[in-house]
């Protein structure tokens, strides 16, 4: 539960808009609404009220709506102000809440964490929420209204409580060991066979090649490849604008320059990076090092070449299982003849378009294998973290003694494994972290 004081904050952005809400929540939204308008309306209906100060002055014309708890987004009492988007009303209606007592400004995140807290939404659904703020392209969209519709938290609830059962039957082979009608034998294949099954559906969760965590995070695209191969005059044009500069002169990008984007509806990080040579001075030195880090934890790799110099697969050092697309650039000044390797890469020309929309397909074809359409379970590396623990520690008993002290321990700690991802144990430090990434107002 919360501490009892109320909290408020804009559920609006701040500029110039039509309409401007603020919420509140907490044991003193009915009198502060009260303080405001006079009266308290009827329970979840908007109504029409003139907002004043305790001296009388009037702050806005406004539609206020009062919804008493626990069947609340916090599980507490609210309220909510639709002002006039007014600079000047917000700050004013904002100065007036300032000044009532047991009353402040909410931080990042306050109103979801009371819902945590309140046993309204688990940890998961609450991820869910960030997530679908920061979502930028439809798949992610998906994937965190699944999240926030309960998708992961509903099968870790499940799991849990099947291990609680599992459990319970050991305990109960401990407690009463010496009664007559306990058949450990039965208990013993019984215990075997369920958290076989636990184990498997566990892990095949995990076996999704990290789809999730890709979906969320977004598919990072690296150009490489030697100076003047044209790599950021490439990024330009799959990002439709000059974000990278394009000279004559090798060496011109010295750091990695990202530019994210929606392709397919799915999230594409673009990376430009510097031409891998031999370092002239010590600032080179350091981007063709940066420039080999993200190669390494790139999703995609596109290798590029300028005519007459066929990319080598060799120039990058990519961890295994990454992708390598060798790209053939320049073609709308072609003069050399291709070069016995040019026929493993795909010419474009980024000036004419030559080869872009067949370069984009491909990109979209391996952003679409690596992070799926959505429906992963396991979104976030803390969920993953959590659920491997939970079944090293189902491996150990099911290859560990058949001792019911021994049983029973890993079980627990199974138990506490699947606790902390819906955040049941064990996640203050973590609430800090999560809830601090949200706008204020959520």
């Amino acid at each position: 539960m919360t501490n009892g004081t109320t909290i408020y904050a804009p559920a609006t952005g701040f500029g110039r808009a039509a309409v401007s809400v603020i919420r509140i929540s907490g044991p003193a939204s009915g009198p502060i609404l009260r303080s405001l308008t006079g009266t308290l309306p009827a329970p979840r209906r908007l109504s029409l009220r003139t907002l004043k100060t305790s001296d009388g002055d009037v702050l806005d014309e406004a539609l206020i709506a009062w919804m008493p708890g626990p069947g609340t987004f916090t599980g507490e009492d609210m309220a909510e102000l639709h002002l006039h988007g007014g600079l000047a009303v917000r700050a004013a209606v904002l100065r007036a809440l300032a000044t009532i007592p047991d009353c402040r400004h909410a931080e990042p995140g306050a109103f979801t964490r009371r819902a945590f807290l309140n046993g309204r939404m688990d940890l998961t659904e609450a991820e869910g929420i960030a997530d679908l703020i920061d979502a930028e392209t439809e798949a992610q969209r998906r994937q965190a209204l699944r999240q926030l519709d309960g998708a992961l938290g509903r099968q870790v609830a499940d799991w849990r409580a099947r291990l609680i059962d599992l459990l319970a039957g050991v305990e109960a082979a401990l407690d009463f060991s010496d009664e007559g009608d306990v058949d450990e034998t039965a208990l013993d294949a019984a215990l075997m066979q369920e958290a076989t099954a636990l184990r498997d559906e566990i892990a095949r969760a995990l076996a999704d090649d990290r789809r999730g965590e890709r979906l969320r995070d977004g598919f990072t695209v690296v150009l490489a490849g030697p100076p003047n191969a044209g790599k950021s005059t490439l990024l330009n044009a799959l990002s439709r604008r000059d974000a990278a500069i394009v000279s004559e002169t090798p060496g011109t990008t010295r750091d990695v320059i990202e530019i994210r984007c929606d392709l397919g509806g799915l999230p594409v990080i673009l990376v430009d990076t510097a031409g891998l040579r031999e370092a002239t001075d010590a600032i080179e030195a350091e981007g063709i090092r940066r420039t080999q880090a993200r190669v390494a934890q790139a999703d995609l790799v596109l290798l590029l070449a300028a005519p007459g110099e066929p990319g080598d697969d060799r120039a990058v050092e990519t961890s295994p299982g990454i992708p390598v697309i060798r790209i053939l650039t320049k073609q709308d000044v072609v003069s050399a003849s291709p070069g016995p390797g040019d026929r493993h890469a795909l010419p474009i020309s980024a000036h004419t378009g030559l080869g872009l929309d067949s370069l984009l397909n491909l990109i979209e074809a391996q952003a679409t294998a690596a992070c799926g359409v959505g429906d992963a379970l396991v979104t976030r590396v803390r969920h993953r973290e959590g659920l491997t623990r939970c079944r090293e520690h189902l491996d150990r008993l099911l290859r560990g003694s058949a001792l019911p002290e021994l049983a029973a321990e890993d079980l627990r700690l199974a138990v506490r494994a699947l606790g902390e991802v819906a955040g049941h144990v064990g996640v203050e430090e973590m609430l800090d972290r999560l809830f601090s990434g949200f706008c204020i107002g959520k």
